[in-house]
């Protein structure tokens, strides 16, 4: 029997996973997908907000300092790439003054560092290419930048290096409370654990239900579509650009990605099926014109790849990170939409604390290991390394010479390692969540099928067993 079941293996689900791995304690997490972050975390703007526009009444708003502090740390110990950008929100008129003398107001009462609002002549010093109509800007310099995905993966394999287990394709189909423990159904197995987390992303509400029988919530999916640009025109700007709300509808952003893509969106709407991650034409010809205003010099002939994401809309109007008043024992981290990516490792604080609380007074122990490593083992990014550094591990391992993803300069070598690694890839797009492969310009259209091969050889698989993500995403038929 498991101390702690996590459901869910999204950016909660393993912040919170390796926070508390930090204990003596036995804990599982349960994804129901063939690997982690392929929900809402993979599909991700991947902003680290500073809180300029939070409500201090509110959960949301007061973990996002907290939040973004830490972030500086955990990239830092987890050796996932990190910017602080900054961003501004941009204004072209007396209407959109206001809204930002408004955004100032907030972020100086919520203690944002840094807050200022510039004009015109400073908005195009730091922006060139921007619309030589705006005004004015709220600028803000802590905003950061990070890939929601390779954050999950580092959080996960650190946790599985502390002693975490990993219950990968095991959907949640009942959950049971039996005397002071949880039988946890999955379709082909059971588990037991003292604690449940729930982090199930979009379907958080399906899981209370399995429990609760008087405490009940519902998540509306919310979906995002977004423009990727190629490599290279991330520099058509510095920082996140936001637009003011219009009737309290956030506008198209310009984000530079990790990466030094530019994204663009996102494309909000809300929609019915949990399920429905396709993009539409009405939508993406909509950013289009949206994002035009903010610079009307943006190269959409070098979109590369468009993509939506569902964010967990709750009912509730905030965060749910509490223990169920009527199953003691059950706690929810549900509707963690926007800003969720930055208040992460805030709740996964927080929820330490309910656990803390929840085992104080009863038998067991609630006591900080002497040996948790806050570090997992550096990853080779071969383009990164200087020339005699690159001569150097091709000396000790030749896999390093062969480069596979020509596009994004990913060798054999760096492929192998994300294979083996704790939490390793199993599929095609894990190797991308991972190590970048497939996210240039052809989009894996080359490297694609020796990808495919060293899965193949690496897990001891035939080829057409090998994955492009979930199940049935066969690349290969089988010869007859």
């Amino acid at each position: 029997m498991y101390d702690i079941a996590i459901i869910g293996a999204g950016i909660m689900g393993t912040f919170i996973a390796r926070e508390l791995s930090k204990y003596k304690i036995n804990i599982i997490i349960i994804e129901k997908e063939n690997d982690v972050a392929n929900g809402a975390t993979m599909a991700n703007s991947g902003i680290i907000y500073d809180g300029y526009h939070s409500k201090l009444d509110r959960m949301k708003g007061k973990l996002i300092p907290r939040g973004n502090e830490l972030y500086d740390k955990v990239c830092e110990e987890l050796d996932v790439p990190f910017k602080r950008i900054g961003s501004l929100v941009i204004g072209f008129n007396e209407e959109d003054e206001e809204k930002i003398k408004k955004l100032y107001k907030k972020g100086v009462e919520n203690k944002v560092p840094g807050l200022k609002i510039i004009n015109k002549q400073e908005v195009l010093t730091m922006e060139p290419n921007l619309n030589p109509d705006i005004k004015f800007a709220l600028y803000s310099p802590t905003c950061g930048i990070i890939s929601p995905f390779e954050m999950t993966v580092a959080l996960a394999e650190n946790a599985i290096d502390n002693g975490v287990k990993l219950l990968l394709n095991s959907e949640v189909t009942h959950i049971k409370k039996i005397d002071k423990k949880f039988k946890i159904i999955m379709k082909q197995k059971q588990i037991e654990a003292k604690y449940v987390i729930n982090c199930a992303g979009i379907y958080a509400d399906k899981i209370n239900d399995m429990i609760a029988t008087s405490t009940s919530f519902k998540i509306t999916p919310k979906r995002g579509q977004y423009f990727v640009l190629d490599k290279g025109t991330s520099n058509l700007v510095n920082s996140v650009i936001l637009q003011c709300k219009i009737d309290n509808e956030k506008g198209v952003l310009l984000i530079p990605t990790i990466h030094n893509n530019l994204m663009i969106g996102p494309g909000l709407e809300v929609i019915d099926d949990k399920e429905a991650i396709e993009t539409t034409s009405h939508m993406l010809n909509n950013i289009r014109k949206k994002a035009m205003k903010t610079c009307n010099s943006i190269p959409f002939n070098q979109v590369i790849r468009s993509f939506s994401g569902l964010k967990a809309k709750v009912d509730t109007g905030d965060f749910i990170v509490e223990e169920l008043e009527e199953v003691k024992g059950f706690i929810n981290v549900a509707g963690t939409s926007t800003p969720g990516l930055t208040c992460a490792p805030a709740i996964a604080e927080y929820v330490v604390e309910i656990v803390r609380s929840i085992f104080e007074g009863s038998e067991e122990d609630f006591i900080e290991k002497e040996d948790f490593n806050p570090r997992r083992r550096k990853v080779i990014r071969f383009k990164e390394l200087k020339d005699d550094e690159k001569v150097e591990l091709i000396k000790k391992d030749s896999r390093y010479g062969r480069v596979v993803c020509r596009c994004q300069t990913v060798t054999e070598g760096e492929i192998v390692d994300a294979i083996h690694r704790n939490a390793g890839a199993a599929t095609v797009k894990g190797i991308k969540k991972r190590i970048g492969t497939s996210m240039g310009r052809c989009q894996g259209g080359f490297c694609g099928p020796k990808i495919v091969e060293i899965l193949s050889r690496e897990l001891g698989k035939e080829m057409h067993e090998i994955l492009y993500d979930g199940d049935n995403s066969y690349i290969l038929t089988e010869r007859e």
